[in-house]
């Protein structure tokens, strides 16, 4: 469905409204699960990547091969369509962007067990409901951004549209935490103790750090910067929970 509704959208506004800026919301899941084969290093709280790495100090680019590796069915249908909208920019000269996001999140997130973890977490804390853990230990890492800081990343391409553009959006290192450090943070904003349980086995395809490198959006677009850190985040988040 990805692919194919994509396609359909893009063939319509080349028919129909080809200056039109066509902004995909793409995902980190395009890249399979090559992020697991970073030399990552286990601290207490996090598992990491050295400052020696390229990808060390400001988190995963562009450059990340999407190729030979796995994907989940949704991310394989991701990459369809992201190579779709790149393909429209380059052979038609459309103005068209793909974002791949990490965590993309807010007040009104309607998280789930296995979707939008930083809202169900914190719901769970705050409901007194229990909540799992799914494998490397707890330790593993998201950046998390703000819908206000994504929609107004959307806002600044469209203004000044580029063609076939594939920027990584996510909260890099301004906002990211583990899930033991995401636990830790909603406890101490709830005032409540999480009841949760750890399950070995992690979800498949799972990554087990991300951290987006935003930097190549700043140098085309630097009127745009972060309003929202994680514990902003989930400061609104609880408010709607309460």
């Amino acid at each position: 469905m990805n692919a194919l509704g994509t396609l359909n959208l893009l063939e319509a506004c080349r028919l129909f409204c080809p200056e039109t800026p066509f902004i995909f919301t793409s995902t980190n899941k395009v890249y399979g699960d090559s992020p697991n084969r970073l030399p990552l290093v286990e601290e207490e709280k996090r598992w990491e990547l050295g400052p020696e790495h390229p990808y060390g100090v400001h988190g995963i680019d562009e450059s990340m091969s999407i190729d030979q590796t796995k994907h989940s069915l949704f991310g394989a249908s991701k990459v369809a369509a992201d190579v779709l909208v790149q393909e429209y920019g380059r052979y038609f000269g459309m103005k068209t962007v793909c974002f791949r996001g990490g965590c993309l999140t807010g007040p009104a997130h309607a998280g789930t067990e296995l979707h939008g973890f930083l809202a169900y977490l914190m719901k769970c804390t705050v409901q007194g409901n229990p909540y799992r853990v799914f494998g490397y230990g707890g330790k593993q890492v998201r950046d998390n951004i703000h819908s206000h800081d994504l929609v107004e990343a959307f806002f600044q391409y469209f203004q000044t549209p580029r063609s076939a553009e594939v920027y990584n959006m996510g909260g890099s290192r301004h906002s990211n935490c583990s899930m033991l450090e995401a636990i830790e943070l909603c406890q101490e904003i709830s005032g409540k103790k999480l009841n949760w349980s750890y399950v070995e086995d992690n979800r498949i395809g799972d990554h087990i750090w991300w951290i987006s490198d935003v930097r190549k959006f700043q140098s085309h677009y630097p009127g745009w910067s972060y309003r929202y850190g994680l514990r902003e985040i989930l400061g609104e988040i609880h408010q709607a929970c309460a």
